[in-house]
């Protein structure tokens, strides 16, 4: 999925039969049902890109906590430093376990739970190397197997930043917890957001080093102490505003950095460096050189895989651009259908709502129990099954195109009809199903589940239904797939005449 990879769980549900008819029997025959989930590695899953995986962690480090203060109670005279770490660990664990999804849900913490166990429980390991310690050493050398690596505190790392892009949250905001539906705030430190800027930085990432590093230096001059220094972070400050173009402000701030360590090995040849540059780019032109430095600012490098859709797919994503008119919408309705006179929905017919007219897109409502659900999750999240820090699936169709006509051979059962989307989890914000092509945006609520037609009746693909996942700003996504492909559908959907019917 957003990973770029992809593998398919065939699961047959005991009661898929009466949960086929319980639907809309125009649309929907007997077949497998296929979930699609999110698959990163073979051999080892990144942690950061699911929920599910990540509330383990949660457990994981509650464990080394609860090891931790058995031996401060033999060692305590000895390890005050280690015991205030240990309480803190303690609150926090405690309130992540009593709801890990909800806890990892808040993009923040689940970056600074990679962060801790990354590299602060090692450093906590250094420490306590020094004494005598040879419990907890040995279950914390036990439990580091499963700690998340240098990839997956960075892979956290550029999903904040991903979220920040597409959402459009400025740094201070997150820093301080600020984000829609969140009403436990969650701040990161002054060396939080070192540490971000410095994963940007990295990967050669410049404007968000320079967001970051910005953000850094707002919170030392504000009083926040930490473990970095104004001159490191004006090191980095500096040379990414160079990056991106503006001569004059990577002068100053390299002058500042002079200031702050007179010492400091490569200022000055950057300064000559710099001001070298500026001289030369006077010479070559007076007057329009300088006046473009002078406005060039914070330029947004897009990103190397980016789409030349990701502009509108983003703005759907943030509720913008949704091209759903006061007449459009006086073509939806609600209604409650019984498969045409299906003896089983008689009595209790299935819930029914429009959510676009063209191509028509429909909500069912109490699609899955909550039992269903759960089983579904436990299934799945030993194969790393749901949506993670920052995650999303970017545009694509769910039908086979023309070039890619064997994509469903194995199966034997033709094209993709049409999508059942089950939404098995409720979203605090982001986490939309969005169509860039004609502006539409789905919200998920947890036991309802849409569908489409992918396919026109003549068989041809509809190539307005190329959708995307939005990254899902605070809290935890789970979604199920059930496709419907073309054999024995043929009698219930017969084929139109033209090539748009």
């Amino acid at each position: 999925m957003f990973s770029g990879f992809s593998f398919h769980l065939r699961v047959q549900l005991r009661n898929e039969k009466n949960l086929l008819h319980s639907l809309n029997m125009r649309y929907f025959s007997p077949c497998l049902l296929w979930i699609s989930w999110c698959y990163v590695s073979q051999t080892r899953a990144e942690f950061f890109t699911s929920i599910g995986q990540m509330t383990d962690l949660i457990y994981l480090e509650k464990d080394l906590v609860k090891s931790l203060k058995e031996y401060i109670t033999a060692e305590e005279a000895k390890l005050s430093a280690i015991k205030s770490w240990a309480e803190k660990l303690d609150e926090l664990t405690h309130t992540s376990t009593s709801d890990p999804e909800g806890y990892l849900g808040h993009p923040v913490n689940a970056y600074k739970l990679m962060k801790r166990l990354n590299t602060e429980w090692l450093r906590l390991e250094s420490l306590v190397l020094q004494h005598t310690s040879d419990n907890f050493i040995a279950n914390l050398s036990i439990q580091r197997q499963h700690f998340p690596t240098n990839e997956d505190e960075s892979g956290a790392a550029k999903a904040l930043m991903r979220l920040q892009d597409t959402y459009r949250l400025d740094s201070d905001s997150i820093s301080k917890g600020r984000l829609p539906g969140v009403q436990d705030l969650v701040s990161l430190s002054v060396d939080d957001c070192f540490e971000l800027g410095k994963v940007a930085y990295n990967d050669g990432d410049y404007y968000h080093t320079l967001l970051w590093m910005e953000q850094t230096l707002k919170q030392l001059e504000e009083g926040e102490t930490g473990g970095v220094t104004k001159a490191e972070v004006l090191d980095y400050l500096s040379y990414s505003v160079y990056q991106m173009g503006d001569l004059r402000r990577a002068i100053e701030l390299t002058k500042c950095l002079i200031a702050a360590d007179p010492k400091h090995l490569r200022a000055k040849s950057n300064l000559n460096y710099f001001n070298n540059l500026l001289r030369q780019q006077k010479q070559d032109d007076e007057e329009s050189d300088v006046e473009s430095s002078e406005s060039q600012g914070v330029k947004y490098a897009p990103p190397v895989d980016y789409l030349p859709e990701r502009d509108t797919y983003e703005a759907l994503c943030r509720g913008e651009g949704i091209k759903m008119t006061a007449r459009r919408q006086r073509r939806l309705f609600c209604r409650y259908h019984n498969g045409n006179s299906n003896p089983r929905l008689l009595i209790a017919p299935i819930k029914e709502e429009d959510e676009w007219d063209s191509p028509h897109i429909v909500r069912y409502y109490e699609v899955l129990s909550d039992a269903e659900i759960e089983r579904i999750k436990d299934l799945a999240k030993p194969r790393v099954a749901n949506y993670g820090v920052g995650g999303q699936y970017e545009p694509h169709f769910d039908f086979s195109r023309k070039e890619e006509q064997d994509a469903f051979k194995e199966l034997g059962t033709g094209n993709r009809l049409a999508t059942f989307l089950n939404y098995m989890s409720d979203v605090t914000a982001g986490g939309a199903t969005v169509f860039p092509d004609f502006g539409a945006a789905i919200y998920p609520k947890k036991g309802t589940a849409v569908f489409w037609y992918n396919l026109f009746r003549s068989g041809e693909g509809d190539y307005r239904t190329r959708h995307a996942a939005c990254p899902v700003l605070v809290g935890s996504k789970w979604v199920s797939n059930k496709w419907i492909h073309e054999r024995g559908q043929e009698f219930k959907r017969p084929c139109g005449l033209t090539e748009v019917d």
